[in-house]
C-alpha cells in the first residue's frame, strides 16, 4: 500500500533539479512514491529525471509531449497517484530530510482532510520564514471559517499547494485537481475550493519546505502574456464564490483579493512587454466591470486613495485588443 504520493512537476530546471531530487532521496520510504512530471523540458531536465528513476526508491516519471503548464502537470501527477495522502513539490524547491514522514505522522494524528504548513523562502543567500496566516495551530477546524475576514490576510491568501498535505478522500471528491491550462495563479481557485468544500483542516507549525524565489525561468519573473492568466484564475474564484451558499459574506473577500492582485500587477507594469502591458490594462478594466458592482463599490470605498483611484480609472477604461499566447 502506498501511504504518500508526492507530485513534482519539472520544466526547464536542470540547474535546480538535483537539489530537489536529493531532498526526495532523503525522504524516501518503502510506502512513499514520488511522481516526477516532466512538462516537456528542453534543457536536459528529462535526462536528470530518467536517472532518478533508477537511483531513488519510489520514483515514477511521467513525461508530457507538449508543455501544458504547472496546473496540467500537477493534474497528470494526481491521475497517477496511488497514495492515501498526497503532497506537492515544485521542481526547483526542496525539503528537509525526514520532512514528509513527520508531516504525515502529525496529519494522521489529527485525522483531518488537509493540513497547511509554514515554509522557508530562499532568495539568493537570504532565507525568510513565511507563516500560514492563521493563528490557531495543531487544532482541527472548519476550513470555511478560515476564509474571512475580508479585510485581513487569511488562509486563502496563502495558496501554495506544496505547503500542506491532503487526504485522498479530497481527490475522490474532485477537490484536488487544478483548472487545466492555467499558467499562473493556478492555486487560487484551488485553495478557495478546498476551504469552501472540505470538511476539516489544521495548521501545523512545521518547517521543512524550502521555496526558491527569483528563478529566472519562473513565470513570476517573466513579463509575458502567460502572466495574465491570473485574470482567468480570479474570474473563476469570483464566479464560484458567487454560487456558494454563503456568497453574501464571502464575495467581499473574493472581490477585494482580486482587486489587490490587479493593483499589484498594474502598479509594476514596467516589467511587462509593451503589448502585454496594454492588454493587462484592458483586461483588468473588463474584469472590474464583470465583478458584482455593489460589492466592488463597497470594496473600493474601503481602500486607500491610491489603490481606489487606480482601480476606478481602470474600470472606466474602454475595452481594447488583447494579446494572446503563442
Amino acid at each position: 500500500m502506498v501511504k504518500l504520493s508526492v507530485i513534482v512537476p519539472f520544466y526547464n530546471v536542470r540547474a535546480y533539479a538535483p537539489d530537489t531530487l536529493r531532498s526526495l532521496r532523503a525522504n524516501a520510504r518503502e510506502d512513499f512514491e514520488f511522481i516526477l512530471v516532466d512538462d516537456c523540458s528542453t534543457d536536459g531536465t528529462a535526462d536528470v529525471l530518467r536517472r532518478a528513476e533508477d537511483e531513488i526508491e519510489g520514483v515514477v516519471v511521467r513525461r508530457h509531449e507538449h508543455n501544458g503548464g504547472l496546473a496540467t502537470a500537477r493534474n497528470t501527477g494526481l491521475d497517477a497517484a496511488r497514495g492515501e495522502y498526497l503532497a506537492f513539490l515544485d521542481g526547483d524547491d526542496w525539503t528537509a530530510p525526514g520532512y514528509y514522514a513527520e508531516l504525515l505522522a502529525r496529519t494522521e494524528e489529527l485525522g483531518c482532510d488537509f493540513v497547511r504548513t509554514d515554509h522557508v523562502q530562499v532568495e539568493s543567500r537570504t532565507r525568510t520564514v513565511h507563516r500560514v496566516p492563521h493563528g490557531r495551530r495543531d487544532e482541527v477546524m472548519d476550513p470555511r471559517e478560515a476564509i474571512l475576514p475580508a479585510a485581513r490576510t487569511t488562509s486563502v491568501d496563502y495558496p501554495y499547494a506544496w505547503a500542506g498535505l491532503y487526504h485522498r478522500r479530497l481527490l475522490d471528491r474532485g477537490l484536488l485537481h487544478f483548472t487545466d491550462g492555467l499558467r499562473t495563479a493556478e492555486d487560487r481557485p484551488w485553495i478557495w475550493r478546498l476551504h469552501r468544500e472540505a470538511d476539516s483542516f489544521a495548521v501545523l507549525g512545521l518547517l521543512g519546505i524550502f521555496y526558491r524565489r527569483g528563478v529566472a525561468s519562473s513565470l513570476t519573473q517573466i513579463g509575458d502574456v502567460r502572466q495574465l492568466d491570473f485574470i482567468r484564475s480570479f474570474d473563476q474564484v469570483v464566479r464560484e464564490t458567487a454560487e456558494d451558499r454563503d456568497a453574501k459574506s464571502l464575495l467581499p473577500k473574493a472581490v477585494r483579493t482580486y482587486c489587490a492582485i490587479i493593483f499589484h500587477h498594474v502598479s509594476s507594469i514596467e516589467r511587462f512587454e509593451p503589448a502585454v502591458a496594454r492588454t493587462l490594462k484592458s483586461m483588468s478594466g473588463e474584469a472590474l466591470r464583470r465583478m458584482p458592482q455593489q460589492v466592488l463599490d463597497e470594496a473600493l470605498d474601503s481602500m486607500d486613495v491610491e489603490r481606489a483611484t487606480l482601480l476606478r480609472r481602470l474600470r472606466r477604461r474602454p475595452a481594447g485588443k488583447e494579446v494572446t499566447a503563442a
